[in-house]
């Protein structure tokens, strides 16, 4: 059996004592059994944490397996024969099985298989797991033993640390007065730097067949204070989530008081998961929230509640009684795909009353919208069957006059044109809109539509559209509806529609200030006959502003049940400029309808007249530092602006600004929903005020007055609600404190002020 040699940078010298060490070694018969060559030595390179390329020394049993082979290297070794002691230094390399040691001395005793090493002693697992000390004793299995002042790090770049530390045969850690910490303890120059948090503990146990660490006397430090008791701590040394209490939550405001939110986070199974927070407050009853997540082998779902038993304040005026009741929150969303073609998806939100979930901060949504599909997607086909309900939050809407729509049905299937080369699509759909108290509508139609679309040898882009469609409509309790524009005629009706359509466009390309502009003329001509739209009930096209985003489409009403008749034309321009790192992108048009045919679109939406309003959009963009997006209508006439809406974000992701202000002024006389007029401003943003360290906040304030709406109350400058807020994120942290202040009441949802506490403790387990 031979002993190869490593020497570092060392001198002839030392390799010469290690090789008269080699021969003493070779010497003693309980070393070997029969003789051997001996092994060339090693290229000359100090050994680090990796298995060193060592001859092997074995056991005095000849059939000794390969797992019990010790390798070993150094620059000087030494064996005393009397004591069966082998003592080796300089650069020692020493390996078992799959485990590797260095350190600058060890001393073996062959008859107790105690080893001893000191100075920079590294212990390596096959996991990636490594052990540091300034002295450690183990057994020559280098599974087990004892540890001063022990560092280990793991392989996901966590470290425990300790005064004295124990390595069982298993694998298993227990450290004594240890701490353990996921953060670096570097900076990005490689500087030393304090973790900014980490474990301390009275005691540590690493189980390494769970991957998991218990502690025994743990609390947290943040930036070096003993903040946070957590008795009975344990967690998973990996990314996979493992049961335990969560982070707490701390809130305080007006409606509730005082609040902790302790989640527990139980993992029933790697595809499900259970988290029940119990919420406690000091100005209302306990409230329980549970979320409850599974992952199947066809897709996944999500169910996610709230319950509590408490007083209710309507929405106006006081509750006399003041009786508690059932109060909470239910929603579930899901996707399954049952195969390449086939899928389904879910969304379900209900509430008991209307301000629940604004008392509890959960969502400020004003409706709750159920819905189901069930789709297939073929290669030139489409179908859709599904449903949705609504439940409204507002405070003036009756709920029986929701809609509750099941089923909605859509077909469709393309094919080529074999004659001229176009594209048809076939579509049949079906409606059915049921109301507890208000108008029932039923709706069918088949359609049919072509498109073709051609490049000319001048460069024009020319796209040729025909469509034929007929529709048969039910409804009764029309009545009901307040609007008489949405109500239609009872009974049955029936109508046909036709549109044909020619859209040219004609893009320019050249060269300006370095990059490349486009200058695109755009001109569509749509005819249609006469339809007979007011018969008909409408439910899907009722909110309607005249826009870019419908200008040029050949419908410019959102929906089905409204369908603009006549012969129009509409004209535009789309300029497109870019350069490295910049783009500028705008749009104006305006149309023309050719009859002068009463107009089924309200006064001021835009279109009332047979010249159009002029709509248009510009969007700037540098980098990413700046977005920049103007949309407006502007008054055919005396050019007031009808529509304005501004959005910007300016800034890097640790500074940044996010700006927008809309105002709708359409002067419009017989106010359908959503038609209202409208004036707001929005403002958000975060400055980062050291490395880690920002400042953020927001607010909303709503400058609608009686000039724009005659039914509004408001003086003009109404604040809604802003917060402002300090937070720090690192790669380890992320702590924020926020202030809230909302300005407006509904129910037991008091304006006023709130308080929020979030720390997250990253590379926890959680």
């Amino acid at each position: 059996m031979t002993l190869a040699l490593f020497h570092g940078k060392s001198a002839l010298r030392p390799l010469w004592l290690a090789t008269a060490s080699l021969c003493a070694l070779l010497a003693s018969p309980a070393l070997a059994q029969e003789p051997s060559e001996s092994s060339p030595p090693a290229a000359p390179g100090t050994p680090d944490l990796q298995t060193p390329d060592v001859a092997p020394v074995v056991t005095d049993a000849p059939d000794s397996a390969a797992e019990d082979q010790i390798g070993f290297a150094a620059d000087n070794l030494n064996y005393d024969s009397d004591t069966d002691v082998v003592v080796a230094e300089g650069n020692v390399a020493m390996n078992r099985d799959t485990i590797s040691m260095r350190a600058d001395k060890v001393t073996w005793n062959r008859k107790t298989g105690q080893v001893f090493a000191e100075g920079n002693v590294a212990i390596k697992n096959p996991e990636g797991d490594t052990a540091y000390g300034d002295k450690i004793e183990l057994t020559d299995s280098l599974r087990d033993g004892v540890v001063e002042n022990m560092l280990v790090v793991l392989d996901n770049g966590s470290r425990l640390a300790a005064v004295r530390g124990t390595r069982f045969d298993n694998g298993n850690i227990e450290l004594e007065n240890a701490a353990y910490t996921p953060c670096p303890v570097e900076d990005n120059e490689g500087c030393p730097k304090n973790p900014s948090w980490q474990v301390r503990a009275v005691k540590v146990l690493y189980d390494k067949a769970k991957n998991k660490v218990r502690y025994k006397g743990a609390r947290i430090e943040i930036f070096g204070l003993p903040l946070i008791p957590l008795p009975g701590l344990s967690h998973p040394l990996n990314n996979e989530p493992s049961s335990g209490i969560l982070v707490p939550e701390i809130r305080l405001d007006r409606s509730n008081g005082f609040e902790i939110a302790v989640p527990y986070y139980l993992r029933i199974a790697p595809d499900r998961d259970l988290t029940i927070t119990p919420h406690i407050y000091t100005g209302a009853a306990p409230m329980i929230e549970g979320e409850a997540r599974a992952l199947t082998d066809i897709g996944s779902f999500r169910i996610n509640g709230y319950a509590t038993y408490g007083s209710l304040v309507p929405l106006t005026g006081e509750d006399p009684n003041r009786r508690k009741r059932f109060r909470g929150y239910l929603e579930s969303a899901g996707k399954f795909q049952f195969d390449p073609r086939w899928s389904l998806t879910y969304s379900g939100r209900i509430a008991t009353d209307r301000t629940f979930m604004r008392r509890y901060d959960i969502s400020r949504d004003d409706r709750l919208r159920s819905t189901f599909e069930v789709e297939r997607i073929g290669n030139q086909s489409y179908l859709s069957i599904a449903g949705w309900a609504t439940q409204t939050l507002r405070r003036n809407d009756v709920q029986g006059q929701q809609p509750i729509a099941l089923p909605v049905i859509d077909y469709r299937q393309r094919f080529d044109d074999p004659l001229f080369g176009g594209q048809f699509e076939l579509q049949l759909n079906t409606l059915a809109i049921a109301r507890t108290a208000g108008q029932d509508t039923q709706r069918a139609f088949a359609g049919a539509r072509w498109d073709l679309r051609r490049l000319t040898g001048m460069g024009q882009e020319v796209t040729l559209t025909a469509l034929v469609r007929g529709d048969v409509y039910h409804s009764d309790e029309n009545l009901l509806t307040g609007i008489p524009g949405y109500r239609g005629k009872s009974g049955w009706q029936a109508r046909g529609i036709a549109a044909v359509a020619a859209d040219m466009r004609w893009p320019f390309v050249g060269e300006f200030l370095g990059g490349t502009q486009t200058l695109t003329p755009r001109i569509q001509f749509v005819a249609t006959p006469p339809i007979e739209n007011i018969d008909i009930p409408n439910e899907d096209s009722r909110a309607f502003d005249l826009e870019d985003s419908n200008l040029f489409a050949i419908n410019r009403f959102n929906g089905y049940d409204r369908f603009e008749d006549g012969a129009r034309v509409t004209y535009g321009l789309e300029w497109n400029f870019s350069r490295p790192g910049f783009n500028i992108n705008s749009i104006v048009g305006q149309s023309y309808r050719l009859s002068n045919k009463p107009t089924l679109f309200p006064d001021g939406t835009g279109l009332t007249d047979r010249t159009s309003d002029i709509v248009g959009r510009t969007t700037v963009a540098y980098k990413d530092f700046l977005r920049f997006t103007h949309r407006y209508r502007l008054d055919k006439d005396s050019l007031a602006i009808r529509r304005n809406e501004l959005d910007a974000t300016i800034g890097s992701q640790s500074t940044y600004a996010v700006l927008g202000y809309s105002r709708l002024n359409r002067d419009i006389l017989l106010l359908g929903e959503d038609l209202q007029d409208r004036e707001e401003a929005r403002v958000g943003g975060r400055v980062a005020v050291a490395r880690n360290w920002s400042i953020f906040g927001s607010a909303i304030v709503d400058l609608t007055d009686q000039k724009d709406d005659p039914l509004s109350v408001a003086d003009g400058f109404d604040p809604i609600r802003h917060r402002l807020g300090i937070a720090y994120d690192d790669e380890c942290l992320s702590i924020a404190l926020t202030w809230r202040r909302d300005y407006i009441d509904t129910g037991d949802a008091r304006r006023g002020n709130s308080f929020s506490f979030r720390i997250a403790f990253r590379n926890l387990g959680f």
